[in-house]
């Protein structure tokens, strides 16, 4: 890392809003109607713009996710900035395991109070149908690399995005370890799109 990038990723590490304070600040703000109100709904989405067919501006995609004004880039010192500089650095940090280990990948996941994981959040991922198109089309043999996040996301009546599940101990057992495939499929969707993504000069 160049000396600049590195004093610029600890400046950022140094504004940025604990995780803990940036879900309880997003809570706050659900009557702005923010795509993620929780943590784990923001890191589905976050990965979903490092994974996904195109690159955009930090400006373009943060503003929306954290419902606030492009302004709020110029200011320092303020809970936005310190919002936004959270969700930068996640989306560094997770560019960066994808990049350089990609085994070590962890979703940031919603837990039961028995301990059990609650997919369901994260995978609420908003993914744009015009973009995503290739991918969402079941008739694409690439399909599949959606499936263990459609597996788990909701459409807007909080009904199962794939229909609902065939009942039985098994499918239960299916559906509670499914998510342990989503760190792969991220990988595999981020290998998918990057000839896209970033194509080579010519």
């Amino acid at each position: 890392m160049s000396p600049r990038r590195h004093k610029a990723a600890s400046s950022m590490a140094t504004t940025a809003m604990p995780l803990e304070e940036l879900g309880q600040w997003l809570q706050a703000r659900v009557d702005r109607h923010p795509p993620a109100t929780s943590i784990p709904m923001l890191d589905g989405y976050v990965a979903a713009i490092v994974a996904g067919p195109v690159s955009m501006s930090p400006v373009d995609w943060i503003c929306p996710l954290l419902a606030i004004d492009a302004g709020a880039f110029n200011h320092g010192g303020t809970p936005e900035f310190a919002a936004i500089s959270a969700v930068a650095l996640r989306h560094n940090d997770i560019s960066n395991t994808l990049s350089t280990a990609p085994d070590q990948f962890e979703p940031i996941h919603r837990r039961e109070p028995n301990g059990d994981v609650d997919p369901h959040p994260w995978c609420q991922m908003r993914l744009r149908p015009s973009t995503w198109a290739p991918l969402l089309d079941a008739c694409n043999v690439n399909h599949g690399l959606l499936l263990p996040i459609l597996l788990h996301s909701r459409d807007d009546q909080d009904r199962p995005l794939l229909g609902p599940p065939r009942s039985g101990r098994e499918t239960e057992d299916f559906l509670r370890n499914a998510h342990l495939d989503i760190p792969a499929a991220v990988e595999a969707m981020r290998q998918y799109w990057m000839p896209i993504r970033y194509p080579r000069a010519r």
